[in-house]
């Protein structure tokens, strides 16, 4: 007890000691604050303060002056080549970095820096060559912090993708992901669209064989490339093996039935080439009634209106729209009704008077239901009235369900009354 009370007098002593030190680094702090802000040109507050207001114009003029004063700043400089960047003033940036890269007295990490926004600005202009020399040359000097490799590693994707070199996009994604395990990888997909876009030039080169062995490639990289066998199915279809054709889009179902929609026209004719047109509408109608989608509703209406007549068609519609309702059913009921019904009559020209109301409610339903039957990128929300597998909008891969906007509610529709005819039957 008296050791702990003698202690006490130098406890006191040792934290006041400690505070006086905290003081005199925190005022030593606020005095190199203060003269660092003084230092900077007045010029530069003016910038920043034309920014808050959005008046680049001026910010720029000022940033321009300020730069001048102080070269040696040089996140002034990187600011100001960003901000003529993005005002779309290439030239200007280009020689804003570019003189950054060239001066000396700069860290490794401080010269990327400046090499990087170049190639961005290479890149913006489309002076691609220029910018994929100045990337390769970063990544081979081997200077560059792991989250600036990340960096240079996809914009050099991204230039490859645009000059639709595969095989180096390929590689390019392998890098990126090198560093994470195999269930977390977030180019797999991706690379796979690069073999099937490297299988589809082999295949109009008349290279049958090594177009089979990228859709091959795709399918070992990514098991779920639907594409690959639409692809491979469209091929074999074109080369008359009909049924290789329809067992490769078979094979959808397993990957993601969401995606079997878009086989169903090929793989009726595939069937209506071997004379079984009533096995491909039994497929197919099969496919509408487990995952109902838009695209296999109509390729069996219009398989139905061909092959059965228009009777049968109405009736097909008729049952599908009380399990499925759509405008695009809509309108295609009333398509077969009008199919149905004649042009004249002699009993005081009726049914010519309902054939014109026909043709009105068609004509409004159509332009309604052709807005609403368009695929959506979900990235940048891209309309679209073909399927696509790379957005033309924002160049995203697989950003687009397989579904139309119209069919949402009757997809989740769906899906709950199978799950409670699951539990029923459980």
């Amino acid at each position: 007890m008296e050791a702990g009370l003698s202690l006490l007098p130098w406890l006191l002593v040792a934290a006041g000691f400690f505070f006086a030190l905290g003081w005199l680094g925190a005022k030593i702090d606020v005095k190199r604050l203060l003269t660092e802000s003084r230092a900077l040109p007045k010029a530069y507050f003016k910038g920043v303060n034309f920014l808050l207001n959005e008046q680049p114009d001026k910010a720029i003029d000022a940033l321009v002056e300020a730069s001048k004063q102080h070269p040696e700043a040089i996140e002034l400089q990187f600011a100001l080549g960003q901000l003529f960047r993005r005002r779309g003033e290439i030239d200007r940036a280009l020689r804003v970095h570019k003189d950054l890269s060239e001066r000396s007295g700069l860290s490794l990490s401080e010269r990327s820096a400046a090499l990087f926004e170049t190639a961005l600005d290479y890149h913006k202009s489309g002076l691609l060559d220029y910018a994929e020399k100045i990337l390769t040359d970063l990544i081979k000097s081997n200077t560059c912090a792991d989250t600036q490799l990340v960096q240079i590693q996809k914009l050099l994707l991204n230039l490859y993708q645009q000059e639709r070199q595969w095989r180096k996009a390929i590689d390019v994604a392998r890098l990126l992901d090198a560093d994470v395990a195999q269930a977390s990888r977030q180019y797999m997909s991706q690379i796979a669209n690069f073999y099937c876009e490297l299988a589809i030039e082999y295949y109009l080169a008349g290279n049958a064989v090594d177009a089979n062995k990228a859709l091959g490639l795709a399918l070992a990289e990514y098991p779920r490339c639907v594409r690959a066998n639409l692809l491979g199915g469209e091929w074999l279809a074109a080369a008359g093996n009909h049924n290789a054709a329809i067992l490769a889009w078979q094979k959808i179902e397993a990957q993601d039935a969401a995606f079997i929609g878009l086989c169903a026209k090929p793989m009726l004719a595939a069937y209506a080439s071997m004379g079984e047109d009533t096995r491909g509408m039994a497929a197919i109608s099969r496919y509408q009634q487990d995952y109902a989608q838009l695209d296999l509703f109509d390729a069996l209406f219009q398989a139905t209106l061909k092959n059965a007549g228009a009777n049968a068609a109405y009736q097909l519609v008729k049952n599908d729209l009380r399990q499925n309702p759509t405008l695009v059913g809509l309108e295609r009921l009333l398509e077969a009704q009008l199919l149905n019904t004649p042009a004249t009559t002699d009993a005081a020209n009726a049914a010519t008077d309902e054939r014109a109301d026909l043709e009105i409610e068609h004509a409004i339903v159509h332009s309604h239901a052709s807005r609403l039957a368009v695929y959506l990128c979900q990235h940048c929300g891209f309309k679209a009235k073909q399927y696509y597998w790379h957005c033309p909008a924002c160049a995203s891969w697989d950003s687009f369900p397989p579904r139309r906007t119209a069919e949402y509610d009757t997809a989740e529709r769906h899906l709950a009354r199978s799950q409670v005819e699951h539990i029923k039957q459980q």
